[in-house]
């Protein structure tokens, strides 16, 4: 049979991920708002008479270079980030030969949802 993703997870594999995750997320989370905050600093900086080099670029390299790797770990194993903002994740599975997401987000203890591949967070069923 062909498949969409090459790695399906079961529940108790993706649950045991969460504490990992739960890092990950945070440091995206962290990376993305140092981003914002140069990003807005570098802009106010752009104009004649200004050096945009230094410790600000360097900076904001070196979290746009965490954000890539952090990123990085989730698609080595095929986790999809659906919604930063809410930690929301999608572990592909296969539920009596089907393909499905496992659907976890940030605020639950285990990951005990799944529903369909295009059917998003509103098609969410109980495992």
């Amino acid at each position: 049979m062909n498949y969409r993703f090459q790695k399906h997870f079961t529940p108790e594999e993706a649950t045991a991920m969460l504490p990992e995750l739960r890092g990950w997320l945070a440091q995206l989370k962290g990376f993305r708002e140092q981003i914002e905050r140069d990003d807005k600093r570098l802009t106010s900086l752009q104009g004649p008479g200004h050096d945009l080099g230094g410790d600000l670029v360097n900076q904001w390299v070196r979290a746009v270079a965490g954000l890539q790797t952090t990123l990085g770990e989730f698609a080595r194993r095929g986790i999809l980030i659906k919604d930063l903002e809410r930690g929301l994740v999608d572990f592909p599975a296969l539920i009596g030969g089907k393909e499905v997401f496992l659907c976890w987000e940030e605020d639950e203890e285990t990951v005990e949802f799944w529903h369909d591949l295009d059917a998003g967070y509103g098609g969410r069923e109980k495992i």
